[in-house]
């Protein structure tokens, strides 16, 4: 029996009593990754993702492990949620437009001291000042730094469009503006690299994607870490006591603590280990997170349908987004339906033996997003279901 195969009786035996659509967390495959994340980040602490992880219990989980310290949120109200609920760190990985939280964060003194927020814009700052409605608490701001690798004098630009601040000239007047600004702090600063923390290096039959790739990676690292230090400088320049420096995700974890000016690693995905996170020559995680639908039809000869199962992901449009067919193994889409809202024809001989009734299970494309479709993650240990906790959405939130 292979291993995968020997997981798949696992994850039946201990939801035999569960009816599909269900979703599960392997606690022994997501220690398993936290723990790979922390020796990656070879010592530096590792503040978890928390959209990426989208269940307060495994949030709580992660961070009992010494090395992950504090949550980045993704949005202002999840941020305010969170600190409320105990969190006690949390950088809001976004800026935000939402008035009325900003309201509440600049009237609240536990809250104004828990929840660090983003901005690259002197204009955030006036709509924190305008939603204040007499709130007189500091706020906690974090300066985003553009990552993207800019060729050819600019005319190429590789990367995420994020900030708009990408020399340490920009970043550094913006900490003096926020510095001549009563009522901010600036405690931080954060930089994505998008472009290697979350793209692939050893796409699946792409030899040449894959070497150009790395070859980009390993220039966007260059490039990266000399400016990141420099804009380290010239803010320290004009906030001494600047807490921290985050950069990073789960794709360069390693790559990232390597430079000395980052104090802090970002990552989250890597704890549930989704399809997207298969393509790294640089690390391999354990599945973790997975989701089964039953099987409602069996058409004919090598062919079953599951009940729905169309859980896209976030981002460009195109394969890579739709949840990776995992166990039993051999199974594929039918590429006229491919993964439907309500059904799901799935074609392979080993449909033959899948009985009406029997689960087939699924990784989600990205991490987190797979919390929005469920209440609930189940979680196993060996063959048992050892506890049921909610996600954001089976606690009434949805962020976004």
């Amino acid at each position: 029996m292979t291993a995968r195969a020997a997981d798949r009786a696992r994850y039946d035996r201990a939801t035999a009593h569960l009816d599909a659509p269900v979703a599960i967390v392997d606690l022994e495959a997501f220690d398993a990754n936290a723990d790979d994340l922390l020796r990656r980040a070879g010592g530096k602490p590792i503040r978890i993702a928390s959209k990426s992880v989208r269940c307060r219990a495994l949030l709580e989980r992660a961070l009992t492990r010494d090395g992950f310290a504090g949550l980045m949120s993704f949005t202002l109200a999840e941020s305010l949620w969170l600190a409320r609920s105990g969190f006690e760190d949390v950088l809001l990985a976004y800026p935000s437009a939402d008035r009325t939280r900003y309201a509440e964060l600049t009237a609240d003194p536990k809250l104004a001291a828990a929840v660090t927020v983003m901005i690259d814009d002197p204009a955030q700052l006036d709509l924190i000042d305008a939603a204040r409605d007499g709130g007189r608490e500091v706020v906690r701001v974090c300066l985003e730094l553009d990552t993207s690798l800019k060729l050819f004098g600019g005319r190429v630009r590789v990367g995420a469009r994020r900030s708009p601040l990408h020399s340490p000239a920009q970043v550094a007047d913006l900490a003096r503006a926020v510095a001549r600004r009563p009522g901010f702090e600036v405690v931080g600063i954060m930089a994505y690299e998008g472009h290697v923390a979350g793209v692939g290096d050893a796409v699946a039959g792409r030899p040449l994607r894959s070497r150009a790739v790395r070859l980009m990676q390993a220039a966007a690292r260059r490039e990266l870490a000399e400016r990141r230090a420099a804009v380290v400088r010239a803010v320290r320049a004009v906030v001494p006591g600047l807490e921290f420096v985050n950069g990073g995700g789960t794709g360069s974890v390693q790559h990232t603590a390597a430079e000395e000016a980052v104090t802090e690693i970002a990552a989250g995905s890597g704890l549930y280990v989704p399809r997207l996170f298969d393509n790294y020559t640089s690390f391999r995680g354990r599945p973790a997170a997975l989701f089964a639908q039953p099987v409602v039809r069996r058409p004919g000869v090598g062919v079953v349908t599951v009940l729905g199962g169309g859980y896209p992901a976030s981002g460009a449009a195109g394969r890579d987004r739709l949840p990776v067919l995992y166990l039993p193994e051999g199974l594929r889409y039918d590429p006229q339906e491919g993964a439907g809202e309500v059904q799901t024809p799935l074609l392979g001989t080993p449909a033959d033996d899948l009985l009406i009734g029997d689960k087939v299970w699924f990784r989600h494309a990205k991490a987190g997003e797979l919390c929005e479709r469920f209440d609930t993650l189940h979680l196993v240990e060996g063959d048992a279901v050892t506890a049921t906790v909610p996600t954001y959405r089976g606690e009434g939130h949805a962020f976004l």
